[in-house]
Order: structure tokens, then sequence, then C-alpha cells
């Protein structure tokens, strides 16, 4: 059985929060969502449970941080291609999210960071493994 994943998240704003995950192609799961949380599907494996700051001070005695100000994860998120990147990073830009900063193109991998409404950083990316194979068989320079 594959393993799952369920990325956490605490929100200001639940709605708002729902309309950009669904901008940028999750699904939610109304099974696993109510007024103080809802599970954004991914993929088969890959949730985002979006929860209220109440519901999530209920899983955690620490100060949840505020993602605009300083750095709690960043979440890589895999495409299939350089275009599939680009796609969802344009679709989370067109839904209120800012990119966390300039893509980054190594040859072999390429990726095109945004934050979401609440500042959780997502990278997609994409990586060309053979050729990232191949880079990193390459004896290094002195």
């Amino acid at each position: 059985m594959s393993k799952l994943i369920f990325v956490n998240l605490p929100v200001t704003d639940l709605q708002r929060s729902v309309a950009f995950y669904e901008a940028i192609g999750a699904e939610k799961n109304p099974q696993f969502s109510d007024d103080t949380a809802a599970c954004m599907v991914l993929s088969e494996t890959i949730h985002v449970m979006l929860l209220t700051h109440d519901k999530f001070r209920q899983f955690t005695p620490k100060r949840i941080a505020d993602a605009h100000a300083t750095s709690e994860v960043m979440v890589a998120l895999s495409e299939d291609n350089r275009e599939g990147v680009d796609r969802i990073t344009e679709k989370a830009l067109a839904a209120g999210g800012r990119e966390a900063r300039d893509a980054e193109d190594l040859g072999f991998m390429y990726s095109r960071p945004f934050e979401d409404p609440d500042g959780h950083i997502w990278e997609p990316f994409f990586m060309d493994m053979e050729a990232a194979t191949a880079a990193m068989s390459q004896p290094a320079e002195a």
C-alpha cells in the first residue's frame, strides 16, 4: 500500500485558502472538511489539510509561525515537465499567491517556488533524472 502524506497548514481565512488550492488544481474532500478544516487533495497520495488557527492549536502547544515573516517549511512538489512547473505557479499567482523567489534552472532541474496566501512556500520542480545523473557523475572542478 502506498503511503499518504497530509501536509497540515494553519490558515487565517479558510475559504480564501480553499479557493486558492482549488485554483491550483486541488479538489476539496468534503468527507474530511468542515468549518474549521478542509482536506484538499493534490493527488492520490498527497493531501493538504487547511486548518483554522484555532483548529491547528489543538494539535500543538507551539506558537503558530507567521509564514510571511519566517520560514517554517518548504514543500517540494514534483511536476512531469517544465511546463507543469510554470503552469501551477502561474495558477498560484493568478489566485493570489506570490513568487517566493526567481525561477531556478540548473539544467537538469527547474523550479519556480510560490507562496500561498498565508505565506506557506511550495516549490514545484521538474528534474530530468538522466541529466541529473550525468551532472552528478561529473568530476568536481579543482
